[in-house]
């Protein structure tokens, strides 16, 4: 009778505990749909980001990390993309240049996901490490190195 009692109890634990399993394996989320077409992407001649597609869906967190702290620990702004063009660390002044509709992409996204990033809760962004003179003039530095190294 105990035993039972015990079998039982593991049966309807296992089957509550993979509920949730089974229903997203029965209904699963419909696709995310993204509204790419701001101004600044129409405009482009190549539809084209600082990395590829896939690495920026699945890595572009990691990037943005690694950016945060080479540019508040280190002092380095310029990223060298894998086609080896130069682009400058910023999440404003580089992402949401061609992403300025964060609600519509950045927003929606992350709900869907069901993340929630921390990059508003401190970015000002760039604008107070610039406002030391030496940070400025390593600024001025990279963009006279971005606007002479692209052909």
């Amino acid at each position: 009778m105990k035993k039972t009692g015990i079998i039982a109890f593991v049966v309807i634990f296992c089957a509550l505990a993979l509920l949730p399993f089974a229903a997203n394996a029965i209904s699963p989320k419909a696709p995310l749909e993204l509204d790419y077409n701001t101004p600044a992407i129409k405009s482009l001649e190549e539809h084209k980001c600082i990395e590829s597609t896939e690495f920026m869906r699945s890595s572009h967190m990691q990037l943005l990390d690694s950016w945060r702290n080479d540019v508040v620990r280190n002092g380095d702004i310029v990223y060298t993309a894998t086609d080896g063009t130069k682009y400058e660390k910023s999440l404003d002044d580089s992402c949401l240049t061609c992403h300025s509709n964060p609600e519509e992409f950045c927003d929606k996204c992350h709900s869907y996901e069901g993340v929630n990033p921390y990059c508003w809760d401190c970015h000002d962004s760039f604008g107070l490490w610039r406002q030391n003179e030496s940070n400025e003039a390593l600024y001025q530095d990279f963009l006279a190195s971005v606007e002479g190294g692209q052909e």
